[in-house]
């Protein structure tokens, strides 16, 4: 599978506009195609291995969720980007479409609060259950009083 070919099949999808370029695909994606688009990339090219997922805080554009799947046989790397707009933010999690999701979508949502729709285990991993607050989110206050590590 080439990068142009992958191109063409993500921006095949609706709403999908892809980037030019050539390495990685960055494929933009509404949420309602955020768990078709992963599939696409498993299943039509070949993209296996979930390399990682996470957010960036824009601050007055709101959040937006970044995963990076390759195809470790070609060498091909895409990026899907999706914005959950304004808070409370939710995503679709990519658990059914890739295991290795669960744990990058659990840490997203401690640091973030990105919440994901139908996660199977949607606790916290990093922070304590009485952590309050998000770390990553800009508006997170550098002085937000937390407890101490134990």
């Amino acid at each position: 599978m080439t990068p142009e070919r992958a191109r063409e099949v993500l921006a095949a999808l609706a709403g999908v506009t892809v980037a030019d370029g050539v390495s990685p695909v960055v494929a933009h994606v509404p949420l309602t195609q955020w768990v078709a688009a992963a599939a696409v990339a498993r299943d039509t090219l070949g993209c296996a291995f979930f390399n990682f997922l996470t957010a960036i805080d824009w601050k007055a554009d709101g959040l937006e969720v970044i995963v990076w799947l390759d195809n470790l046989d070609t060498g091909l790397s895409v990026q899907l980007r999706a914005k959950p707009g304004a808070a409370p933010f939710t995503c679709p999690s990519l658990v059914p479409v890739y295991r290795g999701a669960n744990w990058m979508e659990r840490e997203c949502y401690d640091m973030f609060g990105l919440k994901f729709e139908a996660h199977p285990d949607p606790r916290r991993i990093l922070l304590g259950d009485d952590w309050e607050g998000h770390p990553l989110l800009k508006s997170y206050a550098v002085d937000t009083p937390h407890p101490p590590y134990r």
